[in-house]
């Protein structure tokens, strides 16, 4: 073999140490000569594959056989020094070169370049080039000492001691190019360098002079040329400027290649314009070229990030025709929008199918069950978790990461004991939790109120050497202070000092506001005081927190001091401290001083619901019934009345009053257009209306005690009975065929209301029928019955039947009772009978002189309480 030949054969060579034997062999020869081409073919080998202690080996053979290094050598260790992350060692190799008197030719100056540039030292690259350009080389900046990597060292030790091998000294910035008064770059490759070293120190300017000398100086351009300049103009927000050098690309006869497409598929997506990113798309199908991993990467990305999912899925049909698969860091991207979609069946067949390709990493399945993770789709990430991964020849070890999301799904999901059981086997599976591990854990717990798991958990955290976060211990305080357990909290807080972990605005925020909650006013000023002491200042939260403790006290000045520190902060009061002065106005009776605050939020409108109905609040308890009522009218007209509470305040409001029918179109517009289901509060403000409207207290305390035990059609009975009570008629009847349809037997309360309902609107025999059908499934007719018959007889003119049930009241079978009586009276009335109504009055006052009548008045419910 000639020399060249053993050249060729040196470099097919993808093995090192086939490479290095082969070497060896070849000097084992007699006719061999030591050549330097086969050094640098060789030391190239070596360095790619980080061979140092073999390289040095090699350097230190060649200088004993006589070979001197040459540029290529000097440009080639420079380049794989640089790529392997030894910047500083690789400018040795200059120094080295620069010290044997040969100075870099146009390669090795732009390999150097290139080297800073991708280490990012920019500026070092630019001085380099400049300086080589008046040939001068200088690297007095060159830090010598300032690596910490052990093999780095032993590499600079080795460099430096090759410096003085040398045997000669010479000035780092010696003229060795003094003999050329300008060098200029004559390479593609170096301009190439060089444009791209500007444009991404963010230099456009000298990147567009460098283009402008290449084609003065008629260098040759090519596509990587253009296509770094397009990707420089187009990264600078001028996508016009970046077309046009397509345009002139295409007027010189370079023809993009899939990269550029790349290019400009990722700026247009950049830009929001999807319509030109499926374009680039289709151009490159349409000329010839075809796309490659990253232009499918791009395309899902930015058509999935929009949920395009008829594009997304074309674009996956056209690389299954091209046999390409979906790159692994595509799939958490797709998976989020079919789950996003509600399509996670979709999800599931995507991954599954990338799976059969022989799986992927750990860091892509902990994003996938992440996304199910964050949709609360639990069981879907369980599924993936547990997923089968032997597709790849070997089973893999699932990373920490996936552990951590797995749980965080848990948490998402309520699921808290499949999630500590997760936590307990890990260790068993060869995966240790971390400190992420545990934080999520702890405050997933928290979170739930098992905050005495959390605190265990917590325990053993601190006991394996592992940190807990500022968030982790604020998660645990805030659960104790809303339970109360305000001596736990402490503790808690005590232990993250010791812990040397700084509380931060919500850990002092939670302990402030507990004790002001509990009261405790000092323990809630001293905390205030200890966070400001330690730089934190007081904010919105935690100023309000402490206008509720001042008020807990009846300390308005105390109150006012902190409102006006509010004012001094941006934006100023925010609306809950301001809803907490007016509260407190309010509670004190101080009208004007309240007044002063509701106007003053109406005019900014910034009024909110609590506002309205803070007011509201205020007027009711003193008395002004009728500012009240105003208050509440703005706040329907401001749009404010939108949820159960906000209802239920301004039909409390109306109540209160008297004016029942607006309650009762209120309680219609509540269930039936905005199909609110009331809560407790507002079935005590039905109660009253109830009492208000005359229904007989036995019914009341009936419906209450229907509601209060959960009986089924309770609810609607009682509604039932408003819309009827406050002449709603048509209310009642549509509300009473909503339950009266229904096959299911009913409870005597529900088919007195149902009477009720028919007789107020004079619908006598759907009355009528409605207590037959009750005797048909044999329930007993109460006294709550008996009262509605009377009145559905009265009514009806149908006299016999009030005198049945009056002769049965009068004799003993049934029990005295005087709301039963006066229903009695009533009906003689309505049926015109005057003089049996006289008769029975005469008997109601004999049986009250004989037998006290049950008490059919129940105290009403506290109203100023159902309007706060």
């Amino acid at each position: 073999l000639n020399p060249k030949e053993q050249t060729v054969i040196l470099k097919e060579q993808s093995n090192w140490d086939k490479a290095l034997r082969i070497f060896k062999w070849f000097k084992s020869q007699e006719d061999y000569v030591p050549n330097v081409i086969h050094y640098n073919v060789v030391l190239r080998a070596l360095g790619r594959s980080k061979k140092w202690d073999e390289l040095r080996l090699c350097w230190i053979e060649m200088a004993k056989e006589g070979v001197v290094p040459t540029n290529n050598t000097y440009g080639m260790l420079v380049d794989v020094y640089g790529k392997s992350g030894l910047v500083k060692e690789a400018l040795l190799w200059i120094k080295h070169m620069q010290l044997r008197g040969i100075f870099p030719d146009e390669v090795t100056m732009s390999t150097v370049v290139k080297v800073l540039k991708d280490a990012a030292e920019y500026n070092r690259a630019d001085r380099f080039f400049k300086n080589w350009s008046v040939g001068k080389i200088e690297l007095d900046d060159l830090d010598f000492d300032s690596s910490v990597d052990q093999e780095g060292i032993s590499l600079k030790q080795f460099l430096l001691t090759e410096l003085f091998r040398t045997g000669g000294r010479s000035n780092s910035s010696a003229d060795l190019g003094a003999d050329v008064e300008s060098r200029k770059p004559r390479l593609t490759a170096t301009y190439n360098t060089l444009i791209d070293l500007y444009g991404k120190a963010g230099r456009l300017n000298d990147a567009a002079r460098v283009f402008s000398d290449m084609l003065k100086a008629g260098v040759a351009l090519d596509t990587f040329t253009f296509n770094t300049m397009i990707f420089i103009c187009g990264s600078q927000g001028c996508l016009s400027e970046a077309k046009a050098l397509l345009d002139k690309m295409e007027e010189r006869g370079i023809s993009p290649d899939t990269k550029t497409y790349n290019i400009f598929l990722s700026l247009h997506a950049r830009a929001g314009d999807i319509d030109a990113v499926v374009q680039c798309y289709r151009n490159i199908r349409a000329l010839g070229l075809f796309p490659d991993n990253v232009t499918h990467r791009a395309v899902l990305k930015t058509l999935s990030e929009r949920n395009m999912i008829d594009e997304v899925e074309s674009v996956i049909q056209e690389m299954e025709k091209l046999d390409k698969r979906i790159h692994e860091s595509s799939l958490p991207l797709l998976a989020k929008m079919y789950v996003t979609a509600g399509l996670s069946e979709k999800a599931k067949f995507l991954v599954e199918k990338s799976q059969s390709y022989g799986g992927f990493s750990s860091k892509t399945y902990a994003a996938i069950i992440d996304v199910y993770a964050e949709n609360g789709l639990w069981a879907e990430a369980e599924s993936l978790f547990y997923s089968n991964r032997e597709g790849s020849g070997s089973v893999q070890k699932k990373d920490v990461l996936e552990y951590n999301v797995m749980i965080k799904a848990y948490g998402k999901g309520e699921q808290y004991d499949k999630a500590m059981s997760l936590f307990r086997g890990m260790r068993n599976q060869g995966t240790w939790p971390d400190d992420c591990t545990y934080n999520s854990l702890i405050q997933m717990l928290a979170g739930a109120d098992l905050v005495d798991n959390a605190i265990d958990l917590l325990a053993e955290m601190q006991e394996a050497g592992l940190k807990a976060t500022c968030s982790t211990f604020s998660a645990v305080i805030a659960t104790f202070a809303k339970n109360k357990r305000l001596s736990d909290a402490v503790d808690v807080f005590q232990e993250m000092l010791r812990a040397d972990v700084k509380p931060n605005e919500v850990v002092y925020g939670s302990l402030i506001d507990a004790f002001a909650e509990d009261g405790n006013f000092e323990e809630a000023n001293r905390y205030l005081h200890v966070m400001e002491e330690s730089g934190i200042p007081a904010n919105h939260i935690i100023l309000t927190s402490m206008i509720k403790a001042y008020g807990k006290i009846g300390s308005v000045e105390g109150a006012k001091q902190m409102y006006e520190k509010m004012n001094k902060l941006d934006g100023g009061p925010d609306i809950v401290a301001s809803n907490s002065m007016l509260n407190l106005y309010g509670e004190l009776g101080m009208l004007s001083e309240a007044k002063l605050i509701y106007d003053s939020l109406r005019e900014k409108n910034g009024a909110d619901g609590v506002t309205f109905a803070t007011m509201m609040y205020v007027y009711k308890n003193m008395g002004m019934l009728d500012e009240a009522i105003e208050v509440a009218q703005e706040m329907k007209r401001s749009g404010l009345v939108r949820d159960c509470v906000t209802y239920t305040k301004v039909m409390a409001c109306y109540a209160t009053k008297g004016e029942l029918v607006e309650c009762g179109e209120l309680l219609y517009e509540m269930v039936v257009k905005q199909k609110l289901i009331p809560d407790r509060g507002t079935f005590k403000v039905l109660y009253t209306v109830l009492k208000k409207g005359g229904i007989p207290s036995e019914a009341v305390r009936e419906l209450e005690t229907s509601y209060n035990e959960g009986r089924p059609f309770a609810k609607q009975a009682v509604i039932t009975s408003v819309f009827s009570v406050v002449g709603l008629h048509a209310y009642a009847l549509e509300s009473c065929g909503n339950f009266t349809k229904e096959d299911v037997g009913f409870n005597s309360f529900a088919y007195n209301a149902a009477i009720r309902a028919y007789t107020a609107y004079g619908k006598i025999d759907e009355a009528l029928k409605m207590y037959m059908r009750m005797q048909d499934e044999g329930l007993d007719p109460d006294v709550v019955t008996l009262i509605n018959l009377v009145n559905c007889y009265g009514k009806a003119g149908m006299v016999e039947g009030v005198k049945r049930i009056h002769s049965q009241l009068k004799y003993g079978d049934i029990e005295p009772n005087e709301s039963l009586y006066e229903a009695v009276i009533d009906a003689y009335k309505n049926a015109n009978r005057h003089d049996l109504a006289q008769l029975v009055s005469q008997d109601m006052r004999l049986a009250s002189d004989v037998r006290q009548f049950t008490d059919s008045e129940s105290e009403d419910p506290d109203e100023a309480s159902l309007s706060q």
